[in-house]
């Protein structure tokens, strides 16, 4: 039988290819998203694969989106948290609800899809979590305290998880992208993009997609056991730990 693979926002950018390359690689993959249904729909409709909306930053919302993803297709055993939005500011003008609103999805967001499926994968002595985090929470950014506090603490749920998960078979593992060639990233300024962001990276150009895709396939298979608490950092050579 295949894996089964739940992508939380999943339907758009790097989620959508993730959950594309996931499929490729035979498992049958559901998509999360959170409110786009035009950008939802199209994208079953091109992929094959279901789509399921709730917000992530709601516990309940995921326990019962959850049960409606494994009664479906069946148990899940790859779960790959990329959610995420921002709320940029610089900090003398961010708001607590721009602070909220983000540690509720990137952060909270991991223990409310992480939490209800855990119990299943104990039992099972099978998991994979895979958590996507980002450049920004391993160096910091100026206008994105709260994004880069988020992505941050994705990288110690993923270490401290990791040591809980070992001895089950269940392994917890983050990728840290850098600058990808999404939709959102394609509409900065051209000049903006030539000129203060590709010279911070040493390639010389934007990720893509499919190469974030290509890392989760990898973290995901049932031989990739023996890696866990890992970050892989995907940027370019911009940032090196």
């Amino acid at each position: 039988m295949p894996r089964i693979a739940l992508v939380t926002g999943g339907t758009r950018g790097i989620g959508a290819a993730i959950s594309t390359a996931l499929k490729d690689a035979g498992y049958t993959v559901a998509a999360n998203y959170a409110g786009n249904d035009e950008a939802a729909a199209k994208f079953t409709e091109n992929t094959g694969i279901p789509a399921y909306k709730w917000s992530v930053a709601e516990y309940d919302a995921c326990v019962e989106g959850i049960a409606r993803v494994e009664a479906d297709l069946g148990p899940i055993d790859v779960l790959v948290n990329n959610a995420g939005i921002t709320r940029d500011a610089m900090f003398h003008k961010m708001t607590p609800q721009q602070w909220k609103e983000v540690i509720d999805t990137n952060l909270t967001g991991l223990f409310n899809m992480t939490h209800p499926i855990w119990p299943g994968m104990r039992e099972r002595r099978f998991g994979r979590i895979i958590n996507i985090s980002s450049i920004n929470g391993q160096k910091g950014q100026a206008g994105q305290v709260n994004y880069s506090s988020s992505k941050a603490g994705d990288l110690g749920f993923t270490k401290a998880l990791a040591q809980e998960g070992a001895r089950v078979g269940i392994t917890v593992n983050a990728i840290c992208p850098g600058y990808i060639g999404t939709e959102m990233v394609r509409a900065i300024d051209e000049k903006v993009l030539k000129e203060r962001i590709l010279p911070q990276i040493p390639v010389g150009r934007l990720g893509e997609p499919d190469e974030i895709a290509r890392c989760v396939v990898f973290l995901a298979a049932d031989d990739a056991g023996f890696i866990t608490g890992s970050t892989i950092s995907a940027n370019g050579g911009q940032y090196f730990v």
